[in-house]
């Protein structure tokens, strides 16, 4: 059968293989994965609780989102301290207890860290607007003085990833108007300076501290974003960056200081035991911009957008596959895929909804878990849970939601509390009588875990087995691929050793000259006369000769 040339890097050597390279990380959606207390918002003892679970499951690591003191502008990406647990999500002790249970199941912990922006709520952000314009306690943010006669234009033409200026102005508490400040996201969220060797010290510390606790890496919100143009200009008319969206170059986004940070930070990595890992998410061009942030001594990983926002076509896939495994192969790093988390339509839903949305869903996930390197999954889909996409106005607290004049319905969405077990919602998500933060569909009481754990035919048995088979499975994880000759419509690659995978993305039902052992498949396929017989929407994993 005529093959296609190799795509990827080589697998490292067992002595070179650092975790991350092949690692299945999943994200835990603090405020909504589980209630231990009955308040209606999710907390570090309930997600231990559930830690078994995800060891069950087959993942390696969990990813955190803030748990921080914030008060909750944004989800918690609004740290008020970057060294305390909020109140409403436990205490210091029920961190430390969390990770070392994770470490006990065999399970890395990562966590968040939010170095763009703090809380308004932060004492550097209030020690700022208590002083007057060119103290040092205004350095460590970007304060500017207005454009126009009196100061009443923002510096800029900036605008907020959320809606509206990028700027806002203060007032003295008698009225009078006087700078601004930059924030790329919520009023709420104002942008530190990052020329201030404060805030590399403050953030080489906040490194330290939870390293010193135990976590095993720290996911970076917003890596691109920290260094912006010294000269703040204008953007060109109409051009702004989209919530994951890094295609137009922007004076705020992707600039070369970032990366010198970062070698910064790779060191104080470096210098824990252990093997930690530094995961960016970098909003950028193209997998080449993005492979930027992984050479040697920089990050570890960087979550692939391009993947995530790919259409439903084969030959777009392709490309996005092929160039991003060939992007990071030139700097040595694992790629790592993605198919949804916090800030996106999650892809049950994105892929059509319903049944044709699940179907392609799931055939979707056998494609990322066969690919080299590293995926990311995000909590729940292995349930399949849809996007709520009708929750009442009044339940909805993302800021895009108010920011854009209650046009944009935000992303809460994807963040609504997991069904457990039972009958009725919240699903386990809490004690009985718990009313959880969002409300839960009682249409999830077929998808809850304890209503899949037993079916062999859930999502939740095929994400089990997928996991399973990839740990088992030597050609699993990092390493290289091999296309192989497929119908229009088709991807199908080997992977060595006697590993191959077929996803049909066509109408069509698609025959492929392919035997060997069926080891799983998202939906009904066949072996039938020496050909794998695969119907739209459907990927196969295969055991094939060596």
């Amino acid at each position: 059968m005529p093959t296609a040339p190799e795509s990827g890097s080589p697998s490292p050597t067992t002595a070179q293989r650092e975790w991350w390279r092949d690692a299945v990380i999943y994200q835990i959606y603090v405020r909504s994965f589980a209630d231990s207390n009955g308040d209606g918002e999710g907390d570090l003892p309930g997600i231990r609780e559930r830690l078994p679970e995800l060891a069950e499951l087959g993942v390696d690591a969990v990813w955190l989102t803030p748990f921080y003191v914030s008060p909750l502008a944004d989800g918690g990406y609004d740290v008020a301290d970057y060294r305390g647990v909020d109140p409403r999500f436990g205490t210091l002790a029920d961190f430390d207890d969390l990770t070392a249970t994770a470490h006990e199941l065999g399970l890395r912990v990562i966590i968040d860290i939010v170095p763009n922006h703090t809380s308004s709520a932060h004492r550097w952000f209030a020690e700022a607007v208590a002083a007057e314009p060119g103290a040092p306690a205004r350095s460590r943010y970007i304060f500017r003085p207005g454009r126009g006669p009196d100061g009443d234009e923002p510096p800029n033409n900036w605008e907020s990833i959320f809606g509206g200026p990028a700027w806002t102005r203060l007032k003295r508490p008698d009225g009078t108007p006087e700078e601004w400040y930059l924030h790329l996201f919520d009023p709420e969220q104002p942008d530190l300076d990052w020329t201030r060797q404060e805030v590399h010290d403050e953030f080489d510390d906040v490194l330290r501290f939870w390293l010193d606790r135990g976590v095993d890496g720290f996911r970076i919100d917003v890596a691109h974003g920290l260094v912006k143009d010294p000269g703040l200009p204008d953007i060109p008319e109409g051009q702004k960056a989209g919530l994951l969206n890094g295609t137009n170059r922007l004076p705020y986004f992707d600039q070369d200081g970032v990366h010198e940070i970062y070698r910064r930070w790779s060191a104080i990595a470096d210098s824990y035991p252990g093997e930690r890992a530094l995961v960016a998410e970098a909003w950028v061009e193209d997998a080449q911009r993005v492979a930027r942030y992984l050479r040697p001594d920089e990050l570890h990983q960087a979550f692939n957008f391009e993947y995530l926002n790919a259409e439903w076509d084969s030959d777009v896939l392709r490309q996005v596959i092929d160039g991003s495994l060939a992007a990071n192969g030139v700097v040595g790093a694992p790629t790592t895929w993605v198919l949804s988390n916090h800030d996106v339509t999650r892809h049950v839903t994105r892929f059509g909804g319903g049944e044709d949305g699940l179907r392609r869903a799931r055939a979707a996930t056998l494609l990322t878990l066969a690919l080299p390197g590293s995926a990311y999954l995000y909590q729940g889909e292995e349930l399949g849970l849809p996007e709520v996409t009708d929750l009442p106005d009044d339940a909805l607290q993302d800021p895009t939601w108010e920011r854009s004049g209650r046009t944009e319905r935000g992303r809460d969405g994807c963040r609504v509390p997991l069904p457990w077990e039972g009958s009725e919602p919240p699903f386990g998500f809490g004690p009985d009588g718990t009313v959880p933060w969002l409300p839960v569909p009682a249409e999830w009481a077929g998808l809850t875990r304890e209503a899949q754990r037993e079916d062999p035919d859930s999502t939740l048995s095929m994400y089990t087995a997928a996991l399973r088979a990839r740990r088992g499975f030597a050609a699993l994880g990092d390493g290289a691929l091999t296309w192989i000759d497929a119908p229009p419509g088709v991807l199908a690659f080997r992977r060595e050793p006697g590993f191959a995978c077929a996803i049909n993305l066509s109408e069509d039902e698609a025959v492929l000259a392919l035997t060997g052992e069926l080891l799983l498949a998202s939906g009904k396929v066949e072996l039938r006369g020496g050909a794998l017989v695969l119907p739209a929407d459907t990927t196969a994993w295969l055991s094939i000769g060596y």
